[in-house]
């Protein structure tokens, strides 16, 4: 395979993109947990709890996908640094390492997805049981 300076730089929208999609999702969680710890200083319910200890980890996750997704683009960079001083064996390993920094990513937001999926079902169930009450 032949690793010019162009192959790096294809990462570069690919990452601004999902860094922008990782920090959407951390706001909304950000202000998610700021509405349930008000509602919880009123109320006292434990449901509340748990839902932000979901958060907690969600938060978590989302950080990690976005670090990820940065030393993704740094390594990307340093690669384009290494093809310019024409250290082409370098710059491979250091663009495959990219590349696994950013299936890393990845694989943390389909586990943030999940996450946030699961939360949903069990407030549907609750909002159910309410109903059919």
């Amino acid at each position: 395979m032949e690793l010019t300076l162009t192959t790096p730089a294809l990462l570069f929208p690919t990452v601004s993109l999902v860094l922008l999609a990782y920090t959407n999702r951390f706001l909304a969680v950000a202000g998610l947990i700021r509405k349930l710890a008000a509602q919880y200083r009123d109320d006292h319910d434990k449901r509340i709890v748990d839902q932000i200890k979901s958060l907690r980890i969600r938060v978590h996750l989302i950080r990690n996908m976005q670090m990820f997704s940065i030393f993704a683009l740094f390594l990307s960079v340093l690669c384009m640094f290494s093809l310019f001083y024409g250290e082409v064996l370098i710059a491979k390993f250091i663009f495959s390492g990219s590349l696994i920094s950013l299936l890393i990513s990845l694989g943390m937001s389909l586990r943030e997805i999940y996450l946030s999926t699961h939360a949903l079902a069990i407030q549907l169930k609750d909002m159910d049981e309410a109903v059919n009450s």
